[in-house]
């Protein structure tokens, strides 16, 4: 199982490494547009008071795999605490957390099983639409996901990141022009850099095919879904990474057991030994004399 788990980590850890500069870029591109639009507006940058918040729990759907579960649960369940008087939804994935969110009587906006498995953008699309939807209706105030991200083999940070409503403030950043993939530094660098009095660099115009307004329509739910895409993968990866290292550790715990019951099945036989010879022995001597 720790050979699986490793095999499937790799998979895993790739598509990781792959989705995080995407999820960079896009963020960057939403920016420059947010950037040359004069009031930015969209259903899902409307703020609120958080009076009913949606959590997505996000638990893997099988077990062996240490305390990764567990925390996430535990986690999410002191988050709802904290929320207090407030509406609380729940929206999980993975069949551990809906089984033991389920049994403590919590209800779902949503559920969703045998994602981890084989993370696709699909899923992600799918959750991230219904996520958007109930923002859209006015049916939450604010979205939060609980996970485990994934650091490396041995380390699984657990995270509590707000979806929506998408902070303005990271979307009113100034655009910059530095490189969040390889190869584009130099592409980047022979880009026109107008320079204003103060020495400030301004935005750089560029002309669209479509109005720059419906350009950021699109690509407010595009950054949603890529957050959770991302979300998954790296959930997906940290389960891979539990189970992997539980599985090592059992394996180690077991052969560990089985010498102490071999030593001790040996001081067991050799004792059984020594009493059949002293037995021997005394019938001899007892005998001759």
């Amino acid at each position: 199982m720790k050979f699986v788990a490793a095999a499937k980590l790799r998979r895993a850890q790739e598509g990781v490494f792959a989705a995080r500069p995407y999820a960079r870029e896009i963020l960057r591109v939403m920016q420059s547009a947010a950037a040359r639009i004069e009031s930015p507006n969209h259903p899902l940058l409307e703020r609120r008071p958080e009076e009913r918040v949606l959590t997505l729990v996000l638990t893997g759907d099988r077990s062996l795999c240490g305390a990764f579960n567990t925390n996430v649960i535990r986690r999410s369940l002191q988050f709802l605490a904290e929320q207090g008087t407030k509406g609380t939804q729940l929206m999980v994935v993975g069949k551990k957390g809906r089984d033991t969110l389920k049994k403590r009587g919590y209800s779902f906006a949503g559920e969703f099983l045998n994602v981890s498995a084989n993370v696709e953008f699909s899923s992600a699309k799918e959750i991230a639409g219904k996520i958007a939807d109930l923002y859209a209706a006015k049916d939450v105030d604010a979205v939060y996901a609980v996970y485990n991200e994934f650091k490396n083999v041995l380390i699984q940070k657990l995270q509590i990141q707000k979806l929506l409503p998408i902070d303005p403030g990271v979307l009113t950043e100034k655009e910059t022009h530095h490189s969040f993939s390889p190869g584009r530094e130099a592409a980047e660098a022979a880009l026109p850099h107008d320079l204003s009095a103060s020495g400030r660099e301004s935005l750089v115009d560029y002309i669209y095919e479509e109005p720059v307004e419906q350009i950021y329509s699109g690509l407010v739910p595009r950054y949603l879904e890529t957050e959770v895409f991302r979300i998954l993968l790296e959930s997906a990866a940290a389960e891979h990474a539990a189970r992997m290292t539980a599985m090592d550790s059992a394996t180690r715990n077991a052969a560990d057991l089985i010498d102490r019951l071999t030593l001790e099945m040996n001081k067991i036989r050799q004792a059984s030994i020594t009493k059949e010879l002293i037995e021997i022995v005394s019938g001899a001597a007892s005998a001759m004399s």
